[in-house]
């Protein structure tokens, strides 16, 4: 967040964003019926009353009833013409899903994965230094692997060897759920990145000068994770203790 509050002041974007803006009460009161979307979303999925995959129909089904029937802001037909825009964006993006996973079949069934972890377990002999190899392997690995075959790849082989360095578990997974994030965001497979490209109707090489400063924020913010446990633990030990 601050880095994008510095950005824009040091790009001159956002001057005038406040112009016309409405009192935040009499906002709030306006968008309270689109406020409700993330309550629903998340009260749903932690309540235990759908999973993630079925809050997305939930919230497709409530935006378009809010959309109909509250606020009026658009027409069936309007909803036809984003129903044939989602199908070639939903159709775009899982054809590189489809090749991103056929590539990370074949990576795994060549066994890269499993040889980087004992490669990581048998040569890095501190916690620091497997951390440091770690987050590399991570990074390279993101870039050509999907985040869940890679977390049930290599979980099991780097979790007992981060334990044996006296690494917390739950240290641990913070760091790979982030590192392995970070690749949605990277070429060549970068799920995230093609589906920005997409919706704003833009090429890959457009964005991705753009992207490397936000891509070097996010890995300052992977090496403090990394090297400063108390950030990722103090709730739960102030909860859990």
């Amino acid at each position: 967040m601050l880095f994008v509050y510095l950005y824009c002041r040091w790009k001159g974007w956002g001057k005038r964003d406040g112009d016309d803006r409405l009192p935040i009460l009499v906002a709030t009161r306006k968008a309270a019926w689109a406020l409700l979307m993330p309550v629903i979303i998340l009260g749903g999925i932690y309540g235990g009353v759908f999973t993630p995959t079925e809050a997305s129909v939930v919230a497709v089904f409530y935006a378009l009833i809010v959309g109909l029937f509250v606020y009026r802001e658009f027409t069936l037909r309007d909803v036809w013409a984003a129903l044939k825009k989602s199908v070639i964006s939903a159709a775009v993006i899982m054809f590189i899903i489809a090749n991103a996973g056929f590539f990370a079949y074949l990576i795994t069934r060549a066994g890269v994965p499993e040889q980087i972890g004992q490669f990581l377990k048998a040569t890095l002999q501190s916690p620091e230094l497997f951390l440091l190899g770690v987050n590399v392997a991570l990074f390279l690995i993101g870039m050509f692997i999907e985040t869940s075959a890679s977390i049930i790849v290599l979980a099991p082989i780097l979790a007992p060897v981060a334990v044996h360095f006296g690494i917390d578990p739950v240290h641990f997974g913070l760091i790979m759920v982030v590192n392995l994030a970070l690749g949605m965001v990277t070429p060549p497979f970068g799920v995230n990145l093609f589906a920005a490209c997409t919706v704003a109707r833009i090429s890959v090489d457009q964005i991705v000068a753009r992207l490397l400063p936000f891509v070097g924020v996010v890995l300052a913010c992977l090496a403090i994770i990394t090297y400063f446990p108390p950030l990722s633990l103090a709730l739960r030990d102030l909860v859990y203790r």
